[in-house]
């Protein structure tokens, strides 16, 4: 059994998933779709950028929603097939399609309008991210508490045992920071992120992607998701739609869906999409088994020598 993951924003880069759509059909055709659904080439920026451009909420999300689906169906089409999924923040949309559970051209839809709604929120609600890293998540969970008199701040993203981000209004999260390093963290990190996301100040955007969700068509998992807000499988289509709006200024339990995915025992877990900040942590994790990040043509061959029933 393979377990499958899939990255969240910060992971999108200029070059991303090109090398797929150069070399595989499967890859094409997803991105050449996508660019006809959303009415621009979302393919283009993706592949060339301009970094700024790419990196805006409103467009990251949907160049890693497809990249991840590219990347997944090029890993289907040899036989390369999950047992369990689960995926960091925009990547569980990915996640619930590789489990059978989202139609990918559903799913661009509800990203689109994440996405826009996420970028509008940051706009209307400014705020700041960072993350503390060498703090245990329960001393960090303090340092916020402590914080909460200078305005919004939560635990946005608790990463690893050594890594946990922080969210809300500016001034609410330096505080945080503050009193995080006073504590002992090695390392306080600011993110450059347009808003403050997984916090209460994404709530506008969380009814709206609600309203979304409420039309979707969405299918029971035919494999476990591990969602990030319960850190537990998904069930049915409605429990779906109620965490997937939760999620928007809920927190993402990473470290407890990796430690969910181990223990369900995976002969390996495989990373589809760009980059490797999930492959890097699941590394980290005790007895992780063998990790392989998917992003380039040779390695979906790797996987597919490896794992799969069928070829390239």
């Amino acid at each position: 059994m393979l377990a499958f993951v899939f990255p969240g924003q910060g992971s999108q880069r200029p070059g991303m998933g090109l090398g797929l759509y150069r070399e595989f059909d499967e890859a094409r055709k997803v991105w050449d779709r996508a660019d006809s659904i959303l009415g621009f080439s979302i393919s283009d920026l993706a592949f060339n950028g301009p970094e700024d451009e790419l990196k805006a909420t409103r467009n990251a999300q949907l160049a890693l929603f497809v990249s991840g689906v590219a990347a997944l169906r090029c890993l289907q089409s040899a036989g390369v097939r999950p047992g369990i999924c689960a995926g960091h923040s925009i990547g569980e949309y990915a996640a619930l399609v590789a489990a059978g559970a989202l139609d990918w051209e559903e799913g661009l839809g509800l990203v689109r309008v994440r996405a826009a709604a996420m970028d509008r929120a940051a706009r209307e609600r400014p705020g700041a991210m960072a993350a503390v890293i060498g703090l245990p998540p329960g001393r960090v969970a303090e340092c916020v508490e402590a914080a909460a008199g200078s305005g919004v701040v939560c635990v946005a993203n608790c990463n690893s045992a050594e890594q946990v981000v922080i969210s809300g209004e500016k001034e609410a999260v330096d505080a945080a920071c503050a009193a995080a390093s006073a504590a002992g963290a090695k390392r306080v990190v600011p993110l450059a992120v347009s808003g403050g996301f997984h916090s209460p100040l994404m709530a506008g955007a969380a009814e709206e992607l609600g309203q979304a969700l409420a039309g979707a068509r969405l299918a029971v998992p035919q494999v476990p998701v591990i969602m990030n807000v319960t850190a537990r499988p998904a069930g049915g289509p409605e429990e779906i739609r109620r965490l997937l709006k939760e999620q928007v200024v809920g927190q993402v339990r990473w470290h407890e869906c990796a430690e969910a995915i181990l223990a369900a025992g995976p002969r390996a877990v495989i990373e589809a999409g760009p980059g490797k900040v999930l492959s890097g942590l699941m590394r980290r994790m005790p007895g992780a088994p063998p990790v392989l990040a998917v992003e380039e043509p040779g390695d979906v061959r790797a996987a597919a020598a490896e794992f799969g029933a069928g070829k390239l």
